[in-house]
């Protein structure tokens, strides 16, 4: 009888430790930073909302400026003719975006899985910065301003950026096994948060010059990040000599660390790694189909319940900054730099709840207990009071419960999907996976950025949170059939120690 895999989890994270080379490191970081370079590019434009939404509408709304002759000259930027139409653009914008960023996501984790990581993930890179030079800065610099035109380049951007996240998380896959992966994981997907952190910094700096110059500089940034990942990403350990992890047999202990949390058997069984994308094409199945994916075990369920959590994350992403601006009436750069503690609360829930999770070798309990905690937290910050100190440790705090199950599912649980027994023999399914896990998410938060413009509009602030915890308890109703499987098997492993210790 097989070892119940709680019992056998210090061999496995030791052989994390032993199998780690600087070719792995350099992978971690470049995969990371690639990652949030594009994230950084994003929080630009919500960063910069205030500041767009005051360009898009008439002076003499402003009461501090000056009325400029002639009056069709100076106003001619102005697409809106109050404040409250150029927000619902901005929210229909984000919109756009994400619609087009989750049918990239579809079709980028299958183009993935075909061709060269590299090349698609650096070409997804410098072609989103060249996208968003032209929409925030080239246009301001001609003073040509077009709703339609807006819309085709945000469009063409979600395409583009939907290139990143199935490409690392599979260039990840290939390098980091399953032993630690929900702590790998969970430290790595910061990359998102850490981007968010860095567009804020980046805007805050130069948004005194104007919002132009807050997309030159992330867009610029961007571009050189595409060309160093083209030149110098590993996306196979095969690539360097170093053996695939699926030719590594080192002991049962390393068999069971690299097994799948995600199984059909109720007993563990001792079975080995085996590669993502091995570059050897000799006896190399067919890659796995859309549909076929669709169906594996978990994968619905965890895309219905990601497209639920990834609308709240997204929400106060695209949002936050101009939630605090336009709620308390603070500076939009102060908000800017207040909004990066969600992040951080983010950073240290990935992080915390994927080590807990490989501790207890289950994610949907750590998943379902941190979202019940998710639901308290955004009920205390809808009644935040007007200070900024209260108002970032309540934001930190749901940003722990909300941020870090959204990394879990992302990442962690993506590879687990990837990975399990039924595409054993095929070592081309984790983009795919990853690509209808997280395309998933983003139709359900690009439905929810609408929906967030014409709630506050109507009903105002408060019912946008309800609204945001109601969306949090459905991500808890379809994960459920995976918390009660996993808490069966906590039970049937504590059983097992009983009898046999």
């Amino acid at each position: 009888m097989a070892m119940p895999g709680i019992l056998q989890r210090q061999p496995a994270n030791r052989s994390l430790v032993s199998h780690c080379t600087h070719h792995h490191i350099a992978v971690f970081l470049l995969t990371f930073f690639s990652y949030s370079l594009l994230h950084a590019s994003r929080k630009t434009f919500s960063n910069v909302k205030v500041s767009i939404s005051s360009q898009w509408t008439p002076s003499y709304l402003n009461t501090t400026a000056l009325e400029l002759h002639p009056y069709e000259l100076w106003n001619s930027s102005h697409l809106f003719p109050n404040a409250e139409d150029a927000t619902l653009f901005l929210g229909t914008l984000d919109t756009i975006f994400l619609f087009s960023y989750a049918v990239g996501l579809f079709v980028s984790g299958i183009v993935g899985d075909r061709l060269n990581l590299r090349w698609v993930l650096s070409f997804g890179m410098c072609s989103s910065a060249l996208v968003e030079f032209v929409f925030g800065t080239l246009t301001e610099w001609l003073h040509f301003y077009d709703k339609w035109f807006y819309c085709c380049l945000w469009v063409v951007n979600g395409l583009l950026q939907s290139t990143g996240w199935p490409c690392v998380v599979a260039i990840m896959g290939n390098w980091f096994g399953k032993a630690g992966r929900g702590f790998v994981f969970g430290l790595w997907s910061a990359c998102a948060s850490v981007g968010n952190i860095l567009g804020a910094f980046l805007a805050s700096c130069v948004l005194q010059y104007g919002y132009e110059y807050a997309f030159l500089v992330t867009a610029s940034v961007q571009f050189a990040g595409g060309i160093i990942v083209f030149f110098g990403l590993l996306i196979s350990p095969k690539e360097v000599g170093l053996p695939e992890l699926g030719d590594e047999q080192d002991g049962s202990a390393e068999e069971d660390a690299n097994k799948p949390l995600i199984s059909n058997n109720e007993e563990d069984e001792d079975d080995q790694n085996y590669s993502i994308q091995a570059p050897d094409t000799i006896n190399q199945p067919k890659p796995i189909g859309f549909f076929q994916a669709c169906c594996l075990p978990g994968v619905l369920l965890y895309s219905l319940a990601y497209a639920c959590l990834k609308l709240v994350n997204y929400s106060f992403f695209f949002w936050l900054p101009f939630y605090l601006s336009n709620n308390f009436g603070w500076k939009e750069a102060e908000a800017d730099q207040l909004s990066i503690w969600y992040d951080v609360g983010g950073i240290i829930g990935g992080t915390i709840q994927g080590l807990i999770s490989d501790m207890l070798q289950k994610r949907a309990p750590v998943l379902a207990i941190s979202l019940l905690l998710a639901v308290g937290s955004l009920f205390g910050y809808s009644r935040s009071p007007n200070s900024k100190p209260i108002n970032a440790f309540i934001m930190a705090i749901t940003g722990f419960f909300i941020g870090g199950p959204s990394n879990m599912i992302s990442s962690a649980i993506s590879a687990d999907l990837g990975r399990q027994e039924l595409v054993k023999g095929n070592s081309e399914a984790l983009a795919t996976v990853t690509g209808i896990v997280d395309g998933t998410g983003s139709i359900g938060a690009a439905v929810g950025q609408y929906l967030v413009s014409l709630i506050q509009d109507n009903l105002g602030w408060m019912w946008v949170f309800y609204f945001f915890i109601l969306m949090t308890s459905s991500t808890i109703l379809f994960i459920s059939p995976l918390l009660v499987r996993e808490i069966r098997l906590l039970l049937h492993e504590r059983h097992l120690r009983m009898r046999t210790g």
